[in-house]
């Protein structure tokens, strides 16, 4: 894909507030997003992250507060942000007697791109999502995830330095969230800066450099995914594999002073929580090898598992958005 150099902006969502009639959609709502970074918004139902979407993409104006983008604010320059944003909705409008090369022409010269370069652009788009092959294919054939990588490539044409995507995996089978998955990684290798939202956590925490907890229109809890991970209890997890010997690594475990409490999960697997550093977990693994137990694995549990612990536990069970 042909594009412009990237331009490095942080994004500033200060004290910011919607009101719809009687309901506050956000309330005081404050958030920094670091360039380059694929940040993950989550919370039940009525959070308000696809309000908070659709005033980054400057679709609806917030009742208080401001939106930074580097050192533009949206109420100020918002033809200028548009072209700075890719905006994904978690609903599509497509044409279907249109393919899907017309589809991305048509969108390329809604934002003026000179019909001599749309050509090129939609091939490098198309390539990118891995629709090289359907090309010439009718909208309404492709399947849905097609169709999401198709909106994905829409969003992408006037190539923006900030995307944001709402619900993005949303009804999409396994292979097609792991193939949006690398897309996303690959978009934030070439530069880009990611805001989604999704309620599936799995998908958060395996994919996302940082994440934002909301609920009820307000901002519970924010950092990357270690930092909210351990939020709640200030503990980290360990994952310890061993080939034998499982009994003499549950006692020496349960000895060590870094380790507040250790249980034996599937097969040889102990699961034990530890508040130390990195240090810490060195000493760990350290006094295993020392006693001769035979350890296959040794590993932080992924933060997929623990993101979901800490989001039920601060938003009490609610129902996911």
């Amino acid at each position: 894909m042909e594009g412009k150099s990237v331009e490095i902006m942080i994004i500033k969502v200060q004290n910011v507030s919607k009101r719809y009639r009687n309901v506050n959609a956000l309330t005081d709502f404050s958030l920094e997003v670091a360039p380059g970074s694929i940040y993950g918004l989550i919370g039940p139902n009525g959070a308000g992250k696809t309000t908070l979407l659709r005033i980054l993409a400057t679709l609806i104006v917030p009742s208080a507060g401001q939106v930074w983008f580097g050192n533009e604010e949206v109420s100020q320059s918002p033809d200028v942000i548009r072209s700075k944003v890719g905006y994904m909705p978690d609903f599509f409008g497509v044409y279907p007697d249109l393919t899907a090369v017309e589809y991305l022409e048509f969108y390329a010269g809604i934002y003026a791109i000179a019909r001599k370069k749309r050509a090129r652009i939609v091939t490098d788009l198309l390539e990118l999502v891995d629709l090289s092959a359907k090309r010439d294919a009718f909208v309404e054939t492709l399947s849905r995830g097609m169709k999401q990588r198709l909106c994905l490539a829409r969003a992408l044409v006037h190539d923006p330095a900030v995307l944001l995507l709402d619900e993005p995996a949303s009804g999409l089978d396994p292979r097609a969230r792991v193939e949006l998955r690398e897309l996303l990684r690959t978009l934030q290798s070439m530069g880009k800066t990611i805001l989604i939202s999704s309620h599936i956590l799995l998908e958060l925490a395996e994919m996302c450099t940082d994440v934002a907890i909301m609920q009820g229109g307000r901002l519970v809890l924010a950092g990357n995914v270690e930092q909210v991970s351990r939020h709640i209890s200030g503990e980290r997890q360990l994952e310890i594999r061993v080939l034998g010997q499982t009994r003499e690594a549950l006692q020496l475990l349960k000895e060590l002073p870094d380790i507040s409490s250790v249980s034996e999960g599937n097969g040889k697997l102990l699961e034990a929580r530890f508040s130390g550093d990195d240090e810490a977990q060195h000493r760990i693994l350290a006094q295993l090898i020392t006693r001769g137990i035979p350890v296959v694995s040794f590993a932080l549990r992924s933060g997929a598992g623990r993101l979901e612990e800490v989001f039920m536990s601060i938003t009490k069970g609610g129902s996911v958005s």
